[in-house]
């Protein structure tokens, strides 16, 4: 749910408090990896007393479904970037939105990680993969639905080619980059140019 607006879906139980448990297991993630979340570091992290995370997400696995649904929430666009995107014209405005993505992750690099974080440790654990990729899907969806309102070309195939473009450009700037001159945000709109015809 890069593309769009809105919660994959609502919290409950003082949600503010249950939104710092997740922004603090967001930073450890990004920060220092898997290995280095506890319910304990994340308590600590918060500045919540010890037990507060255990009280919101009893396992490791409902830690991570919760930081999935949290990390979209924290990645969502802003409203006026997105009214001026929506002024553009059809084959300007796919470029501008991939571009834009990309910088919403970089200027949180911390959440980038933790976003490549999150999947690999889904990847190693059918437990947290079964909670971790509904959200997942649910956020695809929402970016397809988005791509076919706004009358962009092409459709899932199209956004799922986007997303590994995305992926891919965002991996490299926050790792060991190929060519540590490039911009992945320059790269971001060229590349993407392919996909949106003049």
């Amino acid at each position: 749910m890069l593309w769009t607006t809105g919660s994959v879906f609502s919290m409950v139980a003082n949600p503010d408090r249950r939104a710092a448990v997740c922004d603090a297991a967001l930073r450890i993630l990004g920060r220092e990896g898997a290995r280095a979340l506890t319910h304990r570091a994340v308590d600590r992290e918060a500045e919540l007393p010890l037990g507060t995370t255990s009280n919101y997400f009893s396992t490791r696995s409902a830690l991570f479904a919760g930081m999935a649904t949290r990390l979209f929430e924290a990645l969502e666009p802003a409203p006026a970037r997105l009214e001026k995107l929506k002024k553009l014209p059809t084959a300007a405005a796919g470029p501008a939105y991939i571009s834009y993505i990309v910088e919403r992750l970089l200027a949180q690099p911390d959440l980038a990680r933790a976003w490549f974080e999150l999947r690999l440790e889904a990847r190693r654990s059918p437990e947290i993969s079964a909670l971790v990729m509904p959200v997942l899907r649910e956020g695809f969806a929402q970016d397809v639905a988005f791509h076919e309102e706004r009358g962009l070309p092409g459709g899932a195939d199209t956004v799922r080619a986007l997303h590994y473009l995305v992926d891919g450009l965002v991996f490299d700037a926050l790792t060991v980059q190929i060519d540590p001159q490039a911009d992945p945000i320059d790269n971001a709109t060229r590349i993407s140019r392919t996909f949106f015809p003049q």
